[in-house]
């Protein structure tokens, strides 16, 4: 029988590559299916041998050999190709591709086994009560809406979440997302979740842009509520932008295996829990990483910044992202400024110590501020070294629009060469005006204007590069 089967499936192969890729072409569910069948022998043959759930995969669904063997363990029941026939009939029906009707296929195989009513009666509520035309219906499916089609009606499920979520593009985002959400029962468990995420100061838009919120919608609202308590407990404020991640962090990770992973952070960095919630509130992300991560992080640091433990503890207080960072990068940044500044090593591993945030900056970014502060403001390297926070301010909001004030005030006599830079960075906004601009209204009357034009106006990426 396999004998047979190796010769069939070559001359099933050349039928299915005949498929119609378009609506266009089916005239028919009986003629998409019969053009499978152009060789007489081919169907003789066939009619003595077994169905083959495999061959049927790859000949006429268009899967590829691992796919299908993947897939076939799911469909063993299946004797013969009368039921994924028609189910393939209705699918071509929407205008889906073969391309198409193989990924619909590869993510969700049991779709082949829905009636044939069903899925027709399924497909014509999604047209006629939810109002989708054919291409919608493809573009649903392939999203991952298969197996919720293959399990139910869910035109009653559409109706609820394309106007909750604003429209049909967003509900295909969330699909991909977690597909769960079109079987999850709304009442018992979707809409309480929503309740409690608005209750946390959560948006529709929140939900929709961040996956792990997607995923939590479909979660037991008991394991939602306990996860918003511990999220509470932690200290993150419900009003933070950190409190979405310390939700989702509190809701993967029990309890016991989050106190137990923070108290390995006291442990490895020498520190009080206390400062350890602090790293926690600021980068909630850090509880989920292993404990061999964190000691071998730990460890690089030590080594690469040349600092006690004491220190480094103070780096992760500063920027606890610095633990997600690549040791890879984290050398290539410490090079770069030691060639980019043209001092030692150990000097740059003394900055990062004093400013771990320019680690988060771009070699571009931290490039164009390096220079401008050398070729125009006239600061030597070593001024830079001693101060690398004053990296930390935007070169077009900040550094830039405050250096034009300085420079017309010492053009103009107004203002004494040896004045220090870096103490007009530092300044408030109220303060660098009572400073700099109001005593000097009548001097220099165009202080304020020119100052304002600076602040709007947006520096071009190659200057003095």
């Amino acid at each position: 029988m396999l004998h047979l089967w190796k010769h069939l499936l070559p001359l099933l192969r050349a039928g299915a590559a005949h498929l119609p890729t378009s609506t266009s072409a089916v005239l028919s569910s009986s003629l998409y299916l019969n053009r499978l069948s152009l060789s007489t022998a081919a169907r003789s043959t066939a009619s003595a041998t077994p169905f083959s759930v495999e061959v049927y995969l790859v000949a006429v669904c268009g899967l590829t050999g691992a796919q299908a063997l993947k897939a076939s363990a799911k469909l063993s029941h299946l004797k013969s190709a009368s039921k994924p026939d028609a189910v393939l009939a209705h699918l071509s029906g929407l205008g889906l591709s073969r391309a198409d009707l193989a990924a619909v296929v590869a993510a969700d195989p049991r779709v082949l086994c829905v009636r044939s009513r069903n899925i027709a009666s399924r497909i014509a509520s999604l047209r006629d009560r939810v109002g989708l035309s054919d291409p919608q219906i493809g573009s649903f499916l392939l999203a991952g809406g298969a197996r919720a089609l293959r399990t139910c009606d869910i035109a009653p499920r559409l109706e609820f979440w394309i106007p909750f979520l604003g429209s049909f593009e967003m509900l295909l985002k969330m699909v991909k997302r977690n597909s769960t959400i079109l079987t999850a029962n709304i009442e018992k468990v979707i809409m309480p979740n929503v309740a409690l995420f608005k209750e946390c100061g959560l948006t529709v838009r929140d939900i929709v842009k961040m996956g792990f919120l997607s995923r939590m919608l479909t979660t037991n609202p008991k394991r939602v509520e306990t996860s918003v308590q511990r999220a509470d407990e932690l200290g993150v404020p419900r009003s933070s932008s950190l409190f979405k991640y310390m939700l989702a962090i509190t809701c993967c990770i029990s309890e016991d295996k989050a106190t137990a992973r923070m108290r390995f952070w006291s442990s490895t960095l020498s520190c009080s829990m206390d400062k350890i919630r602090d790293i926690v509130c600021k980068s909630p992300a850090v509880l989920g990483y292993s404990e061999e991560n964190i000691r071998s992080k730990i460890e690089f640091l030590t080594s690469t910044l040349g600092c006690s433990k004491e220190k480094i503890c103070a780096v992760v207080c500063k920027m606890p992202k610095i633990v997600g960072c690549s040791e890879e990068n984290i050398r290539g940044k410490i090079e770069f400024l030691t060639s980019t500044l043209g001092c030692s090593k150990e000097k740059i591993c003394a900055v990062v110590c004093k400013q771990p945030q320019i680690l988060g900056f771009s070699d571009k970014n931290l490039c164009r501020k390096i220079n401008f502060m050398i070729s125009e403001v006239g600061l030597e390297h070593e001024f830079i070294v001693e101060r690398p926070w004053m990296l930390g301010y935007s070169l077009e909001k900040h550094i830039g629009p405050r250096h034009s004030v300085i420079k017309i005030l010492r053009a103009m006599g107004l203002m004494k060469d040896a004045v220090d830079f870096s103490n007009s960075l530092v300044s408030s906004e109220k303060k660098f005006i009572a400073r700099y601009i109001d005593p000097y209204k009548q001097a220099a009357p165009m202080l304020a204007d020119t100052y304002a034009a600076a602040c709007k106006s947006k520096m071009s990426d190659d200057v003095h590069l």
